[in-house]
């Protein structure tokens, strides 16, 4: 495939450590080209980014300002696409620049409110630009959460528990809080209660979301990211877990989200909805 033919990526956030397995897949990826490296860590800057993650030189030095990046990714032929692993307090400016610019996103920085979403999709629509906001690029989580609404409709008690290393900046994850909000779809009221609840510690029974649904989170170092979503019933306990073992998991739907978000012209949350 001719180089003009592949998908301009940008990796915002390339040195993190999934940036660094999102610069690794889309390097690899027949029809893709690595345009630029992104980041903030002012260790790296003018480093080639391919020397950093130790993949040997690719000739593409890590950058700090965004805004240059995004201009540039307009320039070819194909609209390019930016990939965000970045942080909860600047994916929503992230994610508005490169629609402005005309750049598709596919953000995988988890942190977004409910109302960001809503005022990032009426942007894109605005702008008819495709824009992908995954919680979770794992198959394993997709099919979990699948096997979750199909759970559901037998089991009236639930709770999510979500694990994830200590440097992880946001609590409850994106992904629980997306199983929760696709439980609740299903229009039922979970967890009846059957006595008054008093915390003797304000936050020991979780954060209460979604039709009544807790959700749990744990920080541990030795973590990658880790999902129980438990059902009770008299004399029996269901539960359903998700372990991710090695970041490299998720390469997959990362580079499937790149190559869909070209075809889209509005925002689309969930990876289950290109499934």
């Amino acid at each position: 495939m001719e180089n003009s033919a592949k998908i301009p990526v940008v990796v915002n956030g390339a040195t993190g450590k999934m940036g660094r397995e999102v610069v690794k897949a889309v390097h690899a990826a027949d029809d893709m080209t690595l345009l630029a490296a992104v980041d903030r860590n002012r260790a790296h800057i003018g480093k080639d980014i391919g020397e950093i993650i130790g993949c040997g030189p690719l000739e593409v030095p890590v950058l700090e300002d965004l805004q240059s990046v995004l201009v540039m990714a307009t320039q070819d032929e194909i609209q390019g696409v930016m990939v965000d692993f970045t942080h909860p307090d600047s994916v929503y400016e992230n994610v508005r620049s490169a629609i402005a610019y005309g750049v598709r996103p596919v953000i995988g920085t988890t942190g977004l409110s409910s109302a960001q979403i809503e005022e990032l999709s009426e942007f894109a629509d605005k702008a008819s630009t495709g824009c992908l906001i995954i919680p979770n690029f794992s198959i394993g989580m997709v099919l979990l959460q699948q096997a979750a609404l199909s759970a559901a409709r037998y089991f009236d008690h639930i709770e999510i528990i979500e694990l994830h290393h200590n440097q992880k900046a946001d609590a409850p994850s994106g992904t629980a809080i997306k199983t929760a909000q696709m439980l609740a779809e299903l229009g039922k009221q979970f967890n009846p209660q059957l006595v008054k609840e008093s915390e003797i510690i304000a936050g020991a029974r979780g954060a209460l979301l979604e039709e009544n649904i807790h959700i749990h989170s744990i920080r541990l170092p030795g973590m990658i990211a880790h999902q129980e979503v438990i059902f009770g019933a008299a004399g029996q306990i269901y539960t359903l877990r998700h372990d991710t073992t090695d970041r490299s998991c998720y390469m997959p739907g990362v580079l499937l989200c790149v190559r869909k978000v070209t075809e889209l012209k509005n925002l689309v949350y969930g990876l289950e909805k290109l499934l």
